[in-house]
């Protein structure tokens, strides 16, 4: 599943990648701002034990892939 949560201000990138990896999406490919919103939903992928590849995707984002171990 794709998610683009580019342009959110926080929480809301945390909350959104929280909510469709809850529902079972996985593998999740996420859209993210720069920054403290990359850094955030990373920070919550590892912690659900998720393993996550990034890659930029232009224009100051960046898809990150966000896999179950």
């Amino acid at each position: 599943m794709e998610l683009d949560v580019t342009g959110l201000s926080c929480p809301m990138p945390v909350v959104k990648v929280k909510e469709a990896i809850e529902a079972g999406k996985l593998p999740l490919q996420v859209k993210v701002s720069a920054g403290a919103p990359r850094d955030n939903v990373k920070r919550l992928a590892q912690k659900m034990g998720l393993a996550v590849a990034e890659k930029p995707a232009g224009a100051g984002a960046y898809w990150l892939e966000l896999n179950a171990r």
